[in-house]
Formats: C-alpha cells, structure tokens, sequence
C-alpha cells in the first residue's frame, strides 16, 4: 500500500523539480519520471515503468492531471485501468482521490462530461457529412479511373479482347482494381 508518483515535463528545458516536492509531500516513496516527453505519446518510459510497479492496494498520485494523460478519455482510459487493478489514484493540484467517495464522485463527473463531449463530437461530424452528401460532396478516395476511363478499359477487355494485365498497365492499376471498377460500372450504370 505504497503511494508512487508520476512526475512528466515536455521539453528538456523544463524542471521536474515542482512536481517532484510536491510527490515527496504527498508521501511518495517512489517517483517516476518523464522528461522531454510529450504528453500525447501513449508509449512513455517513465509511465510504462510505473504502471508496470503499481500493486492492488497501491496509490498513484500526479501533481496535475495533465501530467498523466493526453486527453480526458486519455485519462479516463488510464484510471480505468488502474481501478480494475485495484489501484487509487490522486492528483494533488485538482484534489482528486479515488480512495475517498468525493474523489471517485468527482471522476466519474468528468467521465460523464468527456462522453457527453465525444457525444456531441459524433453528432455534429455525423450532421456534417450528411450536410456534405445533400450538397453532393463525395467522402473517400477518389476512384482510380473516371467513368469514361472505365469505358474504355471495358470496351478493350470484352470488345478488343486485351488481357486484363495490359488494360491495367496502361492505367496504372492493379488488375483487380480494373475488374472492380468495371463491375461496379456495371452495376450502377
């Protein structure tokens, strides 16, 4: 039942010291550390490390929540984890202890706001493209060969009687992709 902090700068000029008094008053009998690392990596030496050494029963504390995560779902993603594990977590600027019934309150609040937020974001990305289609916008890749490409590439195969690999040569495509194209030319036409 040990508390194990988690100390992350982003750039090299940065002091961890802050964060590091800070763990040490908190009662932080080890600390890890991340220096020069962004917090929008998910693979980070010092985070791997002490997620490797956190026991059931131990507490992870942070001297913010941005230290530890990217992003809300980032974070949230994390204290999931550790949770499951049986693992406390606290974050001393924000005054959030999962050990506590206010604490794990809290979090499940900003659990609650960030899958409102991808909600919404959904909801209008959806609205967007449905918008977009209305207007006549295309979403994808653009097909390799045009309509008349397609034709022409047809009317070689089965009127012509070129080899589907010489058809394909002369538009630079896979000879897959022709007869996917042109069946699919002739499906819609």
């Amino acid at each position: 039942m040990a508390k194990v902090g988690y100390a992350r700068v982003s750039t090299v000029d940065q002091s961890l010291d802050l964060q590091k008094s800070a763990l040490q008053l908190a009662g932080c009998e080890k600390i890890f550390e991340d220096h020069g690392v962004s917090g929008a990596k998910e693979k980070r030496r010092g985070l791997n490390a002490v997620m490797r050494n956190l026991k059931k029963g131990d507490t992870l504390v942070v001297w913010r929540l941005d230290r530890l995560g990217r992003s809300i779902q980032h974070l949230i993603e994390i204290i999931g984890r550790l949770q499951r594990r049986g693992i406390e977590f606290r974050s001393i600027m924000e005054n959030i202890d999962t050990n506590s019934a206010g604490g794990r309150m809290i979090f499940h609040v900003i659990a609650a706001m960030a899958e409102f937020e991808r909600s919404l974001i959904s909801e209008r990305t959806k609205a967007g493209m449905k918008a977009a289609k209305e207007r006549g916008q295309n979403f994808g890749r653009r097909p390799s060969l045009t309509h008349a490409q397609c034709k022409e590439a047809y009317q070689a195969l089965y009127r012509d009687g070129q080899k589907p690999s010489e058809v394909a040569r002369r538009y630079d495509v896979h000879p897959r992709t022709l007869k996917r194209l042109i069946s699919s030319m002739a499906i819609n036409s």
